[in-house]
This record gives structure tokens, C-alpha cells and sequence, in this order.
């Protein structure tokens, strides 16, 4: 095997096909230090904690590892009821030179098996042993796939979990469940799951009970709208490994995971904050929720870790509570008396009490709120990012053990809208304590400085490219958001190897290079895998810089460390 490097914590290892692939990440399975894996079509990323483990002590571990078995044992056995009749049928079975009826014959009685999971929760790449399955993507991908949309793509069926963009081919659908947050696991589709798809009229019977809906495949339950909602169209997003356009802001059309405060008889009602005014983003966000991986969903959590942990430090929370993040100037109102605190991005910040006197807040500094205060923040004059925490903690439902908003994989919360009201919970532990200092966060057109690792993939571009990534200052557009910074330069990456890779682990931080040669820095709402070539990433203490970065600021690249 081939071991590279990834990001500064992360190491992402070659196979020689997808079952040594499998095989691999299975073995691996409670390796010390390793914090996450994340398997794809012939590689295995593998994330770990530098405070357990060093990038070369664990090559040394993975690269001893050895793998007897013929095949991946299967960890699970579903079966999925298809009606075939998706709108790419005949185009597939055409590309594939066979009829529609024995396309559909042969994908039935094919033994499928999911290799891993990506691009959105409960989406599982299952690969079968018939070789006839080897179809390519649609020339234009659509804007719009429903959720249950069974398709093919390369080697692999997968099954849309949720409505979403994607280039695979449509053959049929489904009303199995593929992702269910009160089901455990949540995913139907997990790494190792035997897989078993039946014409819809036959009887289901599986090792697993397949939980069908009517409504196009999403959970049942009062957690549905707020925990998988629908994504809004993304007009030029490619197939689920590659997609990642438009940037835009997560659907807000439900709050249903938003706790509103309940009056007691016994004690006052709980402290709360009202949305007067949201922002071009409002969001709940916590440290995430890493180690889910195999469920196809990323760690997410606060775009700017230091901003987070500042508030909660300044108002006595446990470094994990959760806060707001704005992309903006809100106005909120409080509900009950409390101790608030901003940091992150700096601009003007006011509180107004309920006769109508206005004062200015210090950036950083922890304040008193008394029922009927409203905090008002104004655009950010550096930094992009606010985030408002409160002594206590933001208290709404939590997906996975995180209160995050995954505004790509729409889970958690969804993004704050007027009207809306937090509750404020219980995870004050210690005294306040003001942060001393505000950063020294960038404005638009100021140059920063980000500090790079180079690979997995930099041998896939030229010399010159190489050279051009790191000497050519690069502009952040206004299509950037938690997914992901689009950048633009005078001279693009030019590479070395055309086409797209096999489907493949990304962390965040990485620099993934489309074909037009202009890089996305990837933040914390990425997509778990991704077709495009990764040239680098932002090491870790540079990610909540990367953040903090206006359109119009602009980045110069610097190499640190030597690549493995």
C-alpha cells in the first residue's frame, strides 16, 4: 500500500482495489489514536489525534497491517424494495448494451455489498459481483434527484437519501428509509451491509427490517422536518462524489428542532432569545459531531473553534456549549435576565433595554442582559463570523450528540429565522472570565497567510501549477459558506493528469481542484468524499483563520512540513 499525506492530521492510504479497501478500514477498526476513517473506492482516509499518535508512527502501524480474508464480511443484511422505472433506464441499459428488462433482471439477482459511505447521510456506494455494472455518469447532472432515487454510477447502485443534485443515472425508486436519526443506526446503509433489491411487488423480508414511508423515503417521526429536511436546488452541482455548487445557505423552512422555553408552575420560564432580525446566516453550532463517518456524515461543528471556545470560556460554559454563528449583524432579544458575550468576527455591538437607552457592548467582554434587551450587531468590520454565546448554553435538540447545523447534509437545526426562539439551557460551570484580547481577524483586501500540507494529490498537477499555488495570491469570492471557500486566481491550477479520481476521503481544510483549475478550501460542512483532486490542505490551527475570511480577502499559500 501507499501512504500519503492528507492534512497535517490526516493520512489518507491506497488499496489495491475497493475489497482491499474494505478489508482495511475494517482492520483497522480501534487502531490507538485513529479518530475517524473514511473508506472510498480504492483508498482509506484516516484522521487521527495528534496529542495520541504522530502522522509517522501510525504509517508505521497501517502499513504492517495485514488482510487474509478473501472477502469483506458482511456486517448486516438488508433488503430494499425498486420500482423500475426511473427516468435513465433505457439510456443505462443502452450504455451498457443490453435491454431495460435485463438490466433490471441482472441488477436483481447481483450480490451488492456497501463499500462505504459519503456525499450526504445515509448515502452507501454498494457494489455488486456482476461485472456487466459499470456505467458513466450523465453528461449533465440534474439540479434535482428525489429522495429514493435508485441509480448507477461507475460500479456502484446507491440510493438518494434526500432530495439533492446528482449526475448518477436514475433506474428506479424506492420508499425504503435510507437515514432515520431515531433509528439506530440511523444509516440503512452502512460499510460491510449485505444488500439485497427486490422488484416492489414481492414481499420484503430482510435481516434488517427495511421501514418504508410514502414520503419519498424520509424518516417518520417529529424529528423529520428539522432533522433531514430537503436541500435547495444547487444548479451546477455535479454527482454526489463531486458536488459542491452553488455555495449557498441552508434551507430554512423548519425549526422544528428549535426548544422553545416552557413555562413551569413551579419555577420561572426558562431564558430564552428571540430572532428580531436574522443574518444572511443564523446557526446553532457546537464542537460537531465527529466519528460518523461510516454513517456518510462529516464532523460539521463551529467554523471558528477559538471563537466559540472564547465565548464559552468568557461566560463560564463548558467549552463544548453551544453558541450562535452569524455570517452578519442579527438583532436578538432576551427572555429572562442572563450573561451574553461576542466574539469572533469584531464590528459595532449595541444593547438596547426595554425604556429605549442604547449602549456599546465591549467585543469579548461578558455582559448582563435583563428580559426585553436587544443585542444588535452590525457587518462585520473584520472577520466574517460572530458568534453570541450565552452563560448556559443555546439548548436545542441535538442530532447525533451535537446541537450543529450541517448545512449540507441538513442535519441538526435549521438555520435561525425571525420569530424563532432558543432556549437557553443549563451548562454554565465556572465564573465569567473576558477574553483578554480581540484577534487580529482580516477585512476584505487584506492579504493572509495559510499555512499548507502538501497532497494526497499534488502529483497530479504540473510543476508550474505547484509553483503557482503558493507564489499567486488567491481571491475568496462571495460563493463561499460553510461547505466550502471558492477562490479564484489570475492563473489556474493546471494539471498534470486529466479526468476525476475514483471517489476518495477529504478532510477539512483541503484544497480541492475542480477542472477549472480555481481551488475550494474545504470548511466544516464538506462533503465527506469527493472526485476532484485534493492538492493540499489548511493545516489545523490555520482552519478557524480560513473562517474568519471576507469575500474579497485574499490568501498567499505556504508550504509547512514535508510531504510523506
Amino acid at each position: 500500500m501507499r501512504i500519503l499525506t492528507a492534512s497535517d492530521r490526516s493520512l489518507l492510504v491506497e488499496a489495491a482495489d475497493l475489497d482491499e479497501a474494505m478489508r482495511l478500514n475494517l482492520a483497522w477498526d480501534g487502531t490507538p489514536g485513529v479518530v475517524e476513517r473514511i473508506p472510498g473506492a480504492r483508498t482509506v482516509l484516516v484522521r487521527f489525534d495528534p496529542v495520541r499518535t504522530t502522522a509517522a508512527s501510525l504509517a508505521a502501524v497501517l502499513s504492517a497491517t495485514v488482510v487474509d480474508a478473501e472477502h469483506v464480511p458482511h456486517t448486516s443484511a438488508v433488503t430494499i424494495p425498486v420500482q423500475y422505472d426511473g427516468e435513465d433506464l433505457a439510456e443505462a441499459a443502452a450504455l451498457l448494451g443490453v435491454s431495460a428488462e435485463e438490466l433490471v433482471n441482472r441488477h436483481l439477482a447481483a450480490h451488492w455489498q456497501v463499500a462505504f459511505s459519503g456525499f450526504a447521510p445515509g448515502f452507501g456506494y454498494v457494489v455488486g459481483n456482476d461485472p456487466l455494472f459499470d456505467v458513466p455518469r450523465r453528461s449533465s447532472p440534474r439540479t434535482r434527484v428525489p429522495a429514493g432515487s435508485v441509480a448507477l454510477a461507475g460500479a456502484f447502485t446507491g440510493v438518494y437519501p434526500r432530495e439533492s443534485p446528482g449526475g448518477w443515472q436514475l433506474i428506479g425508486r424506492t420508499d425504503a428509509v435510507m437515514w432515520d436519526i431515531d433509528r439506530d443506526p440511523p444509516a440503512l446503509l452502512a460499510p460491510g451491509t449485505s444488500v439485497r433489491f427486490v422488484a416492489s411487488r414481492e414481499a420484503v423480508s430482510a435481516a434488517e427490517p427495511v421501514e418504508a414511508s410514502a414520503a419519498q423515503g424520509m424518516p417518520r417521526g417529529r424529528h423529520a422536518p428539522a432533522d433531514l429536511r430537503s436541500a435547495p436546488a444547487r444548479p451546477d452541482a455535479s454527482s454526489p462524489e463531486t458536488s459542491l455548487a452553488p455555495l449557498g445557505s441552508a434551507d430554512e423552512s423548519s425549526n422544528g428542532a428549535l426548544s422553545e422555553p416552557k413555562p413551569s408552575s413551579l419555577t420561572r420560564p426558562r431564558p430564552a432569545i428571540e430572532v428580531i432580525r436574522p443574518s444572511l446566516q443564523l446557526l446553532v453550532q457546537d464542537l460537531g459531531r465527529p466519528g460518523h463517518a461510516a454513517l456518510g456524515v462529516s464532523a460539521s461543528g463551529a467554523a471558528d473553534r477559538t471563537a466559540m471556545r472564547d465565548a464559552n470560556r468568557a461566560v463560564g460554559n463548558a467549552p463544548g456549549a453551544a453558541v450562535l454563528e452569524s455570517v452578519g449583524g442579527p438583532a436578538l432579544r432576551f427572555h429572562g435576565d442572563g450573561v451574553a458575550v461576542v466574539t469572533g468576527a469584531t464590528g459595532d455591538i449595541t444593547l438596547t433595554d426595554a425604556d429605549g437607552v442604547t449602549r456599546s457592548i465591549p467585543h469579548g467582554l461578558p455582559f448582563a442582559t435583563v428580559s426585553g434587551d436587544e443585542l444588535a450587531l452590525g457587518h462585520p468590520a473584520q472577520g466574517l463570523r460572530y458568534v453570541i454565546g450565552v452563560r448556559g448554553g443555546i439548548d436545542v435538540d441535538a442530532a447525533l450528540g451535537s446541537r450543529s447545523s450541517d448545512t449540507l447534509a441538513g442535519l441538526g437545526p435549521a438555520a435561525l429565522a425571525a420569530g424563532d426562539i432558543v432556549a437557553i439551557g443549563d451548562a454554565a460551570v465556572a465564573a465569567v472570565d473576558p477574553v483578554p484580547q480581540p484577534r487580529d481577524l482580516p477585512a476584505s483586501g487584506d492579504l493572509v497567510e495559510l499555512a499548507i500540507t502538501l497532497g494526497p494529490r499534488d502529483d497530479w498537477f504540473t510543476a508550474s501549477a505547484l509553483e503557482t499555488l503558493t507564489t499567486q495570491e488567491w481571491l475568496v469570492t462571495p460563493r463561499s459558506d460553510r461547505v466550502g471557500i471558492r477562490l479564484h486566481g489570475e492563473v489556474p491550477l493546471e494539471r498534470e493528469t486529466p479526468g476525476e479520481l475514483p471517489s476518495e476521503g477529504a478532510a477539512t481544510g483541503a484544497i480541492q481542484v475542480p477542472p477549472d483549475g480555481q481551488p475550494v478550501l474545504f470548511l466544516p460542512d464538506h462533503p465527506l468524499t469527493g472526485g476532484y483532486p485534493i492538492i493540499g490542505a489548511v493545516t489545523d490551527r490555520c482552519l478557524d483563520l480560513a473562517a474568519q475570511l471576507p469575500p474579497g480577502a485574499r490568501i498567499r499559500f505556504r508550504i509547512e512540513g514535508a510531504r510523506s
